[in-house]
């Protein structure tokens, strides 16, 4: 009976550790967006103050009258919705068939085919950044939605992802489908991506994400202000108002605000895709 009730008060004591070291950390990481917008409700004179003040004595909403005043968001915002939005649905189009390819077609060479694959993930993205950009100046797309769009539409992490959760999934649906005469874009429509739903909307939020916060391929392959996007917009805040860390924090709001709306609604769908580890065949 002691020895029982000992080990339950261990396991509570672990838990309780668990969650604390998860609680600490949690905090730690909303530190410096709880400072943000703390920041951007503060005139410019309570931001330098020292020392430091984490709620703001005089609330205002000045920096964010004056942040649509310095920057014309409406183009900007435009710029990132489209190009998000194609994003997200080409990578998940083509990382989909793709990783269903390596998941669930035998094809000769096709493990150490992905094993290259997955290779290519050990080079750093800014590496390909030169040689991309003179792909895309050569086939004249420079200073377009294209330019923009297309360089970051095949993710081996994303092809991997789903080949994982694909692999958690009988081949007995299909074989199935098989027999009653459905072909191969038949059953990966009707049958594959329906059962890819938690997977696919977890990597388009990801893919969302990425896409919405990117900066510096925009700003290589986009010269011209009518494709940039909310990141290169906040870019014009630099000079006269360089100084304004509270304009700066608040733009930085404004730009976060359209995931956290995101992610406020597609959380269930996130989170059950981070229980991939079903039972495999």
């Amino acid at each position: 009976m002691k020895k029982n009730l000992l080990r339950q008060w261990q396991k509570r004591g672990t838990v309780l550790s668990l969650h604390s070291v998860l609680f600490v950390a949690l905090f730690i990481m909303c530190l410096p967006f709880l400072w943000m917008l703390s920041t951007s409700f503060k005139t410019s004179s309570e931001v330098l103050k020292f020392p430091p003040t984490w709620i703001p004595h005089d609330f205002t909403f000045e920096n964010y009258v004056e942040l649509f005043k310095a920057i014309d968001f409406i183009h900007p915002f435009y710029n990132s919705v489209i190009i998000a939005l194609v994003s997200v649905i080409l990578s998940v189009i083509v990382c989909s068939l793709a990783a269903y390819a390596f998941a669930k077609f035998n094809f000769k060479g096709r493990d150490k085919l992905f094993m290259v694959l997955l290779g290519t993930m050990m080079v750093p993205g800014v590496v390909m950044q030169i040689p991309t950009f003179l792909l895309m100046k050569a086939l004249g797309l420079i200073n377009s939605y294209t330019g923009i769009i297309l360089p970051g539409i095949a993710s081996v992490g994303m092809i991997f992802f789903f080949r994982q959760f694909l692999s958690t999934i009988s081949n007995d649906y299909i074989e199935a489908a098989r027999i009653d005469g459905a072909g191969e874009i038949r059953i990966f429509w009707s049958i594959i991506l329906p059962m890819m739903r938690p997977a696919l909307v977890a990597q388009g939020i990801f893919a969302f994400t990425a896409s919405w916060n990117s900066f510096m391929w925009p700003l290589i392959i986009a010269t011209d202000d009518r494709f940039y996007t909310l990141p290169l917009a906040l870019t014009q805040l630099d000079g006269q108002h360089a100084s304004n860390y509270g304009l700066s924090m608040s733009g930085a709001i404004v730009v976060i605000i359209p995931l956290v709306i995101l992610f406020m609604f597609t959380q269930k769908y996130f989170l059950n895709s981070m229980n991939i580890g079903g039972v495999k065949e």
